[in-house]
């Protein structure tokens, strides 16, 4: 119950914060559709509150990621969990009371998606249609035309805001077409709406009006043109706007597949199908009965003698050669156009076949998302999980940021995968279930490596490998301690020194180190090098006594004493059959072979380097007379 209340409450919080967001994110995409319609609250409430209906399946699978990798998180970074695992709880049984809830929260999304969204997807299709036909608020601005009043453009030097007159006026009346285009100039003006919304009650002080008076399209390049001047005092002109906001008929859209249930999908996937089948089989029996039979034009048909060789089957060739000079032209005009008309036929049965398609394509994409987005609460439970149980950082810091970067990842191949599935160029089957198939191994990789406690996550583990892969060295660093309980015996060190150089001039003799080794030795007759890794135990053992030393001299010899490799101067791999196939397979058993003929380059100068650093000690402890 600990687990779970901890979890529920942060799902709670962590849902609402994504919907949020993919709300603003929402809002931005429409802004254009919102500002300037004057549109009232109740129309902006409804609009938000079906927007947020439609993003509650997107918000549900971020939601449980979020809150699977703060809830282990926390657990992880409290001990708790090693406390669970130290008791004998096993990960996977810590892990059963949130996957029943993420289970019942897959349920849920389904049965939302089913149910819910598309009915406030429909609302919603209706509402941002009805925004784009109603007309904007009308907010005239300063020193520049404003034309959103159909068939006007109107040009304002100033406006007074308290007493709404409008002072400087100029305006551009098209209504009447181009060529008896009207021009306006008036000292001061009033803009109002009628009480019915339809209108708009124009009033015009001391000005003047100017109307063209030719309508015919060429005489607009003569140089004298009449036109009809008449100067007002006053003058109201109605102007026709609707700025009333009409909600269209929301049944417009009931073929959308977003709009459906599954049960009507489903159905409405049949239909298209047997209308697919229909229409193919119409085209089928037309191409058969009319395009496959070899016609001739009319005209050539009623020459007995065409007629005669075609039913004796002659070839078709010869027919036209045997035909007359004018019989050949009439011939290829009728097969040029006959083609022609075909053409455009087939190119207008594919346009509708292709709509079809895309249609049903559609249905069927609308269909797989419902259980797809429902199983990605599920797949992102198994993901967040883990993570925070392997990373052990709590907070909304380190879990928010691989929240965005996991669902990131998945909504580019759910997006890819849509794209192919809706252009056809993959199967819809395969571009809808892209992400589940991609990220569903993911989960089960995670929980098994976090059932484990495999550090995945670990970055030194990860360095100590790329510096093995490279060869980079790894340098001791001893510090002098402060503290010495036990001293150096430096007349048996002395004596462990000495031995200890005269083994590795030995061994670097014997080995040949500075020859180059034997490609099929290496990766078909390989043996163990028990002698290096004896000689490295006997260096550690005295680096490890050295280091009890009080001389600041020796203990700057031991930081530069090099750390033996004792395998990668051998063979690639620990594992006979791995080094043989590395071996048959040249490019990269050339490459392999270079490294170890590096490493075998290197332990010979670490062999000098440990040589020349024991000479050194011994002549440190020598001259400051230790063990005498």
């Amino acid at each position: 119950m600990y687990i779970l209340k901890n979890y529920l409450l942060l799902f709670a919080g962590t849902f609402f914060i994504c919907l949020f967001i993919f709300i603003m994110q929402f809002m931005w995409m429409y802004i254009d559709e919102l500002v300037g319609k004057g549109l009232s609250w109740d129309i902006l409430f409804e609009f938000f509150f079906y927007a947020s209906l439609t993003l509650v399946p997107m918000s549900m699978p971020l939601a449980v990621l979020l809150a699977s990798l703060i809830t282990f998180g926390n657990m992880g970074e409290k001990l708790e969990l090693l406390s669970m695992k130290a008791a004998g709880v096993p990960l996977v049984r810590i892990l059963c009371p949130i996957f029943i809830v993420a289970s019942l929260v897959c349920v849920v999304s389904f049965v939302f998606q089913d149910k819910v969204q598309p009915r406030a997807t429909k609302q919603l299709a209706t509402l941002l249609w009805s925004m784009r036909q109603k007309s904007p608020e009308l907010d005239i601005p300063e020193g520049i035309f404003y034309s959103d009043i159909p068939g006007y453009s109107i040009f304002v030097q100033k406006k007074d805001t308290k007493t709404g007159m409008l002072h400087g006026v100029m305006i551009y009346s098209l209504t009447d077409g181009y060529q008896k285009m009207e021009i306006v100039l008036a000292d001061s003006a009033r803009l109002q709406g009628t009480e019915d919304q339809k209108h708009l009650k124009l009033t015009l002080y001391g000005g003047e009006r100017f109307r063209n008076m030719d309508s015919q399209t060429g005489n607009m390049l003569k140089a004298n043109i009449p036109y009809m001047r008449e100067t007002f005092l006053v003058e109201e002109d109605m102007i026709p706007f609707d700025a009333s906001f009409n909600m269209m008929d929301a049944n417009l859209f009931n073929g959308d597949a977003k709009t459906k249930e599954l049960v009507t999908i489903l159905s409405g996937i049949d239909s298209l199908n047997n209308v697919s089948d229909s229409i193919g089989h119409h085209y089928h029996k037309t191409v058969r009965n009319q395009y496959l039979k070899g016609t001739f034009p009319m005209e050539v048909k009623d020459s007995a003698d065409l007629t005669a060789r075609v039913l004796a089957q002659e070839p078709l060739d010869s027919t036209y050669h045997n035909l007359t000079a004018d019989k050949r032209k009439t011939v290829l005009r009728s097969a040029l156009s006959n083609a022609q008309s075909t053409k455009a036929e087939f190119e207008f049965r594919g346009m509708t076949t292709e709509n079809l398609n895309m249609t049903l394509r559609y249905h069927h994409m609308e269909a797989r998302k419902m259980f797809t987005n429902s199983l990605a609460c599920l797949i992102f439970f198994f993901i967040g999980a883990p993570l925070g149980a392997i990373i052990r950082k709590g907070g909304l810091g380190v879990p928010v940021v691989v929240s965005v970067l996991v669902f990131i990842f998945y909504y580019i191949v759910n997006a890819g995968g849509e794209k192919m599935a809706k252009s056809g160029e993959w199967a819809v089957w395969f571009g809808i279930w892209l992400s589940t198939m991609v990220l569903a191994p993911i989960g089960l990789f995670l929980v098994s490596k976090a059932n484990k406690d495999s550090v995945v996550f670990n970055l030194e583990g990860y360095q100590n490998f790329f510096k093995r892969l490279l060869g980079i060295r790894t340098k001791r660093k001893l510090n002098r301690k402060e503290i010495i309980i036990h001293e150096p015996d430096y007349p048996q060190l002395l004596l462990d020194i000495e031995t200890l150089t005269e083994d590795l001039r030995r061994y670097g003799n014997r080995k040949k180190l500075l020859k180059i080794p034997s490609y099929y030795a290496i990766f078909f007759r390989f043996h163990e090098d028990h002698t290096v890794k004896e000689l490295k135990e006997r260096v550690e053992a005295l680096v490890e006594q050295l280091h009890n030393s009080r001389d600041i001299a020796i203990i700057g010899a031991l930081n530069d004493m090099p750390i033996l490799y004792t395998e990668a101067h051998t063979r690639p791999f620990n594992t006979r059959r791995k080094n043989m196939l590395a071996g048959i397979c040249l490019p990269v058993g050339i490459l392999l072979w270079l490294r170890i003929w590096r490493f075998r380059l290197r332990l010979y100068q670490d062999i000098n380097q440990i040589q020349k650093l024991g000479q050194f000690i011994i002549d440190r402890i020598n001259k400051q007379e230790y063990g005498q």
